[in-house]
């Protein structure tokens, strides 16, 4: 789209919560940077997190991990730019290593990846020998290369049962661990949490999980979701597989987030409502003004808020924070990634 193609799209779709000025100095960078991603044989990846005058303008490609992780497998472009976060942008490199891939900010983290390192998976193989390691694709490369498949939050609870095995090592995600439990009908202990003196060996488990917590779902609580049917008795709760399972268990669907979005968009419900990070929401808003959103969250992913237009274009313009992985360890990551997305 040229300048006045996406001026005209962002007006109608954030024209109601945007002034004119915002709008048009947006639509003004994202025009720049699909000139610039043409001239250098670019795509761009979208994650649904972003802010939504990006999300609407510039991405060749939007969705979750999962879908994400696809595109990047199968680009045949020269360059890769990926809006999100390093682990997304490391994941795309592990799949693609002839390609430059880009990440428009310097650091991007995640609370969820940085919770785990490879030697805490090594300490946990052995203190399990031979149970198998299924971690969350929202962790780094050298975890991912410990890790025998990777899953996402829409393709867990299969992936968990795709090992046919009696015990599985599920990382990090705490809350994720317990919402696979209970679609799996397994028991999930934590080896962290036990009480001084216990032996891990004297209990019964099928799932081994971690501590680690994404900082934006642990927030959301059952609380939040009476004092919403209270006021709105008639509202649908969509929550996110990262937030706790008693979270999950009082709202009414839980999915990833391209699950959320298709849900929305089938939706005849009246109103509804995302347990989920909020710039989402805003893109669900902006795509579906037929439908009622509630607007009561504003728990932003500071990680994800630092990938913007300025540092898409800046990253663009100067080949910046550029993604590397350690061959060693992408070959090992690649194994657990490649097997994730065969399964589906």
């Amino acid at each position: 789209m040229n300048f006045k193609e996406t001026f005209g799209m962002l007006r109608e779709k954030l024209g109601e919560w945007l002034p004119e000025s915002d709008l048009r100095y947006k639509a003004d960078l994202a025009s720049e940077i699909n000139l610039l991603k043409k001239e250098k044989n670019a795509v761009i990846l979208g994650h649904n997190y972003m802010e939504p005058a990006l999300y609407l303008t510039i991405p060749d490609f939007k969705g979750d991990s999962l879908e994400l992780s696809r595109r990047a497998a199968e680009t045949d472009k020269d360059i890769i730019v990926f809006c999100g976060v390093r682990f997304m942008a490391e994941t795309a490199k592990i799949l693609s290593p002839e390609k430059l891939v880009l990440l428009p900010a310097e650091k991007a983290g995640c609370s969820l990846a940085e919770s785990i390192t490879g030697d805490d998976i090594r300490a946990l193989k052995k203190q399990f020998p031979g149970v198998p390691v299924v971690s969350y694709v929202n962790t780094y490369a050298e975890v991912k290369a410990e890790t025998d498949i990777c899953c996402t939050s829409s393709n867990a609870s299969l992936v968990v049962e795709s090992l046919k095995t009696d015990s599985v090592i599920f990382l990090p995600d705490e809350y994720l661990a317990g919402n696979v439990a209970k679609e799996t009908g397994k028991h999930v202990i934590f080896p962290s949490k036990l009480p001084k003196g216990q032996k891990v060996e004297d209990l019964d488990y099928q799932l081994i999980g971690w501590h680690g917590r994404c900082e934006v779902h642990e927030k959301f609580t059952v609380e939040d979701i009476e004092d919403v049917r209270s006021k709105f008795t008639d509202v649908v709760i969509l929550a996110h597989p990262e937030c706790s399972p008693e979270v999950v268990a009082a709202s009414d669907f839980s999915g990833s987030t391209s699950a959320m979005i298709r849900y929305v968009e089938n939706t005849v419900a009246p109103r509804y409502l995302l347990l989920t990070e909020c710039a989402m929401g805003d893109n669900i808003a902006a795509e579906n003004h037929d439908k009622e959103m509630l607007r009561l969250c504003s728990v932003r992913c500071p990680h994800m808020n630092e990938i913007t237009l300025e540092a898409t274009l800046n990253s663009m313009l100067k080949d910046q924070y550029v993604i590397e992985v350690p061959e060693e360890i992408r070959v090992r990551a690649a194994k657990s990634l490649e097997r994730m997305i065969e399964l589906g």
